[in-house]
This record gives structure tokens, C-alpha cells and sequence, in this order.
């Protein structure tokens, strides 16, 4: 899932995480944070698609009866290239994630423009999970291209997928908690081998 549908489906599953109080001073870093995620997310994959000369252009599709966009490339590129490319944009979720989460101490409170970060890395990564699980979505969605280049189960891709985003919620509640943390850092290692390793 791309676009505009991510869009919408982080801005529904953060809503009622908002605080009542100073709503206007909280909402606008807040989008903020989940635009910079969603950048940051396409940015990735753009930028393996340029330095891999893999041609990327945007192409219309359509999850269900919603209209987004799909950034792609061509379709010869050896698998390793297509795995690095197509789960870039999780890899830098992953990273960035881990960057907010590491940079506070236990009991330090996280900014809004953080806390939409995390809400995009959080929600985007459910939305491509239950798409990876169900198998339904645009022919362009990351988890399947992933697992065509890796030769691997979509659904084993979710699941790569969804384990850091729910590690990483954990820690941001439970900040003090050390199988949280390792737990999250050993899943994004495992997605990034999958990744990174393909022949």
C-alpha cells in the first residue's frame, strides 16, 4: 500500500491517541511527524531506485475502491535489488524508529512531531501486514514485491514486517523494558538480513 491510502489509514488509527488538552498545539507537529515518516518511507525507496539506474516512475493503482499512487521501477532488476529497493521503505521506518526510541531516557517524555513519526511507522506497518496476511491489495505492494524477490511466503513478510512496529509500540510504553528494546532491534536486523542477503 502507497499514497494516499497510508495516508488515511495513519491518520485513522492515530486520532484517538490524540491528548484532549492543547490539541491544537499537539496536531500540527504531529502530521508533521507522520508527513516526514511518509517522506522518509518513499525517499527510501526513491533513492535505491536512482542509485541502482532502476528507472522510477509513478504509476496509478487502487486498494480496494481508494485511488493512490505507487512509486515503481523496472521490472528486470536481480532479486537482491528488487528485495533492497522494494523493503527500503521499512528499513528506514525501522531506522528512524529506532532513532526517537533510543535518543530519550525511561520517563522522558517524546515531542509530538516524534510521536507522528512513530503513529506512521506504527500504522503503516499494520496496514501492510493485514495486506501481506490477506494477500489483497495492488499488485504494487511492498510486501509482495519483497517476497517475490526473496523467493519467501508474503505472509512470513507481514509478520517481518508488523514484529518491529509491535516491538516499538511496547518500548514506547513500556520504555524501560530491555526485551522490548533488544526484541525490537533483533527483528529489524532479521528484516534487514532477509533484505540484504538475497543472492
Amino acid at each position: 500500500m502507497k499514497g494516499g491510502a497510508r495516508a488515511f489509514v495513519t491518520v485513522a488509527l492515530v486520532i484517538p491517541l490524540a491528548p484532549s488538552a492543547h490539541a491544537g498545539s499537539f496536531w500540527k507537529p504531529f502530521i508533521a511527524g507522520a508527513v516526514s515518516g511518509f517522506a522518509i518511507h518513499e525517499g527510501s525507496h526513491l533513492a535505491l531506485d536512482l542509485a541502482f539506474h532502476a528507472e522510477p516512475r509513478l504509476k496509478s493503482v487502487r486498494f480496494g475502491p481508494i485511488p493512490f499512487f505507487a512509486v515503481t521501477h523496472r521490472s528486470n532488476l536481480s532479486p537482491r535489488r528488487d528485495a533492497l529497493i522494494t523493503g527500503a521503505g521499512f528499513f528506514s521506518q525501522h531506522l528512524w524508529s529506532e532513532i526517537v526510541l533510543s535518543r530519550h531516557v525511561p520517563g522522558e517524555s517524546v515531542s509530538a512531531f516524534e510521536k507522528g513519526a512513530l503513529a506512521f511507522h506504527a500504522a503503516t506497518s499494520v496496514a501492510y501486514a493485514g495486506a501481506a496476511f490477506a494477500r489483497y491489495g495492488p499488485f504494487e505492494r511492498d510486501t509482495r514485491g519483497i517476497a517475490e524477490a526473496t523467493s519467501s511466503d508474503e505472509r512470513l513478510i507481514g509478520a517481518l514486517v508488523l514484529a518491529p512496529a509491535a516491538l516499538d509500540a511496547w518500548r514506547y510504553f513500556r520504555p524501560r523494558s530491555k526485551a522490548a528494546r533488544w526484541g525490537s532491534r533483533l527483528a529489524k536486523v532479521g528484516f534487514l538480513g532477509v533484505i540484504a542477503f538475497k543472492k
